[in-house]
């Protein structure tokens, strides 16, 4: 009986280390593939938040080129003589496109935002000070004004289309 139990024990104690090391392997394989699968998932989601900063940049510079004084000039045409109704058009037309993109701000950084806001009031400002000049009568004087006005320096768009740049070389 005794030497029947040491030949069953001979013939199962492999079979028992066999089990033992496959645990182990398939414990540590189990691991490793939930490892490769999370930064497999890290790595998705990181071309995805890459993919909608880059989005949310092109955005905001769009917008800028939008409402840069000279191009929303051009643009934007005034639909009688009064150069009230063009200053409010002008204005509106502004605030339109930036409500539009107000969700961008969460894809890129605030001192960006910030520069962007800035561009965006401070456009609206040239635009009040020249209605607000009392040599201009009329639409057309208006549009000539604000013209005149970036002609020969940068406009508060193209300071922030500059900031932009400058953060997207340094993000990529």
């Amino acid at each position: 009986m005794k030497q029947e139990i040491v030949q069953a024990l001979l013939y199962t104690l492999p079979s028992i280390a066999s089990g033992f090391v496959a645990y182990y392997f398939f414990k540590e394989y189990g691991k490793s593939n939930t490892s490769l699968q999370k930064l497999k998932l890290v790595k998705e989601s990181k071309n995805l938040t890459t993919t909608l900063r880059l989005q949310a940049y092109e955005r905001m510079t769009l917008f800028l080129e939008r409402i840069s004084l000279a191009n929303i000039v051009l643009r934007i045409k005034a639909k009688n003589d009064n150069k009230q109704a063009y200053e409010l058009s002008l204005i509106h037309t502004i605030e339109t496109e930036f409500e539009h993109n107000l969700a961008q701000q969460i894809y890129i950084s605030d001192a960006c935002w910030n520069v962007i806001s800035t561009a965006k009031n401070t456009t609206v400002q040239i635009i009040r000070d020249c209605a607000n000049d009392a040599a201009i009568l009329n639409a057309d004087e208006l549009r000539k004004n604000i013209i005149q006005k970036v002609i020969n320096k940068q406009g508060p768009s193209d300071t922030a289309l500059a900031f932009i740049k400058n953060e997207v070389n340094e993000y990529f």
